[in-house]
C-alpha cells in the first residue's frame, strides 16, 4: 500500500513506515564523517592561518601596550616623587631663608631701636641738665629776690613796731643771720 502525501498523492518507492531522521540512519554515517572531516579541516586551516594570528597579534599588541603604559606610569610615579622631593627641599630652603631674613630684620630693628633709645636718653639727659641749670638759676634769683623782699618786709615790720626807720643794710644782715629750715 502506498502512503498518502500531504496533497493526497502517494509517495513512490518509500513506504510510510520507513521514515525518520536521515542523519541517524547508519547507511549515511560514512558520508557524514567524510564531510565532518572536510568541514573541521577547513575550519582548522582558516582559524590557524587567519583568525588565530590576528588574535595573537592583537593580544601581543595589547600586552605590549599594557607594559608600555605600566612603564610610563612607573616613570611618572618616579618623576612625581622626584618633583615632590625637589619641592620639599625648595620649601625647606625658602623657610630657612625666610627665618634668616626675619632674624636679620629683627636684629636690625632692635639695633635701630637701641640707637633711637640711646639718642632719646641723651636728649633727655641734656634736657634735664638744661632744666636743672635753669632751675638752679631761677632758685638763685628767687633767693636773691626773697632776701631783698624779706629785708624790706623786716624793715617795714620793725619800723611799724618800734616806729624807727631801719636801714636796708641792717635789715639784710638781720635776714642773712636767720637760718631757714627747708621742709
Amino acid at each position: 500500500m502506498a502512503a498518502a502525501t500531504i496533497e493526497g498523492t502517494e509517495a513512490v518507492g518509500h513506504p510510510a513506515e520507513e521514515g525518520g531522521l536521515p542523519q541517524l540512519n547508519p547507511e549515511f554515517y560514512a558520508s557524514q564523517i567524510f564531510w565532518l572531516a572536510i568541514t573541521f579541516g577547513l575550519l582548522f586551516i582558516v582559524l590557524s592561518r587567519v583568525t588565530l594570528p590576528k588574535i595573537a597579534s592583537g593580544l601581543a599588541a595589547r600586552k605590549s601596550r599594557i607594559e608600555g603604559d605600566l612603564g610610563a606610569a612607573e616613570q611618572s610615579k618616579k618623576d612625581a616623587s622626584d618633583a615632590l622631593t625637589a619641592y620639599e627641599a625648595a620649601l625647606a630652603q625658602a623657610r630657612s631663608k625666610a627665618l634668616a631674613l626675619a632674624d636679620e630684620n629683627r636684629k636690625r630693628i632692635v639695633g635701630e631701636i637701641e640707637n633711637l633709645k640711646s639718642a632719646a636718653d641723651a636728649k633727655a639727659v641734656e634736657a634735664m641738665s638744661k632744666a636743672e641749670t635753669r632751675i638752679a638759676a631761677e632758685r638763685t634769683r628767687a633767693e636773691g629776690n626773697i632776701r631783698s623782699a624779706a629785708a624790706e618786709a623786716a624793715a617795714s615790720i620793725v619800723e611799724r613796731l618800734i616806729g624807727a626807720p631801719v636801714s636796708g643794710d641792717e635789715a639784710t644782715r638781720a635776714v642773712d643771720g636767720v637760718k631757714v629750715q627747708k621742709a
